[in-house]
């Protein structure tokens, strides 16, 4: 487990200069449809995005809260859910995180914050009338998991990388569209067409590098899970309640959507080539032989 913990903490460092490269290529990209310096606007969209990378790594988790409709709780407020993320806290060794409520029939979980230290996890309250006291710690074990392998961090940084590139990518286009390329109206054709090309093509790259992220990552924090309650069937059985009796969240926002333990939405077939969560019956099969080995 800590070799997959140091395994993310580098992939963290792989995937900021991955996209570092996507933004930079996206720059220069720019440059052929703005005009203007390609070297000083390549550095300047990686400034920019670097900024806003930084800004959303410390308020994404705030913003998490705000979108989901979010409520913090104390023991008193809710005592079967806080006990079991109170003691399952005693039990890896890590700091009690806050505790957070949604008020919506989809059953449901998320955890956010940039380390343990300033963690987050949420359930709804249609996850606590579905699971059982078994169910409920193995899906808070899930979400602990994400904490313990420092799967917060990378989700949160790699959001704010992938909202960046769409954002520059939006802009770009909206100014070759709406209004013109200044002094560069004799550029090559062709570079013209490749930049716009690449402008169109880096929001999908982003997205798709995001959802295998997602992917991986809800995998290892299912195995964290199991390992910490000893009890993979569990989950597995809470997995499996999720994928029969799940439904849309009332408050959807795609953004978020890496964070829950399940897809908070309907996704067509379009969406699901771009996923965040790998297929229920595949989790639920993984743990099944994890709990072989029990």
């Amino acid at each position: 487990m800590y070799r997959a913990i140091a395994k993310n903490k580098r992939n963290t460092v792989l995937i900021i200069i991955l996209f570092v490269i996507l933004i930079g290529f996206l720059g220069f990209a720019l440059s052929f449809l703005m005009g203007g310096d390609p070297m000083t606007i390549t550095i300047g969209t990686i400034i920019g995005a670097g900024a806003y990378t930084l800004i959303q790594y410390f308020a994404a988790s705030g913003q998490a809260v705000a979108l989901s409709g979010a409520v913090e709780i104390q023991k008193a407020d809710n005592p079967r859910l806080y006990r079991i993320v109170e003691n399952l806290s005693i039990t890896t060794g890590m700091p009690m995180p806050k505790v957070y409520i949604v008020h919506d029939p989809a059953p449901n979980a998320f955890a956010t914050g940039r380390d343990p230290e300033h963690a987050i996890v949420a359930a709804t309250t249609g996850l606590l009338d579905l699971m059982t006291d078994a169910e409920l710690e193995g899906v808070m074990a899930h979400e602990l998991g994400h904490v313990r392998n420092y799967d917060i961090r990378v989700s949160m940084i790699v959001f704010g990388l992938v909202v960046a590139v769409g954002f520059i990518s939006d802009i770009a286009l909206r100014f070759t569209l709406f209004g013109g390329r200044g002094n560069n109206q004799n550029s090559n054709p062709v570079m013209i067409v490749v930049g716009l090309a690449a402008l169109l093509i880096s929001p999908l790259v982003a997205a798709a590098v995001q959802s295998s992220i997602s992917r991986q990552r809800e995998y290892l924090a299912d195995a964290t899970g199991a390992m910490t309650t000893r009890h993979p069937d569990a989950l597995a059985s809470a997995l499996q309640k999720l994928g029969d009796y799940g439904r849309p969240m009332v408050k959807q926002n795609s953004t978020m959507a890496h964070m829950w333990i399940s897809d908070p939405t309907k996704p067509g077939i379009m969406d699901r080539l771009f996923s965040t969560h790998p297929p229920i019956a595949d989790r639920v099969e993984r743990l099944s032989k994890i709990g072989g080995g029990f």
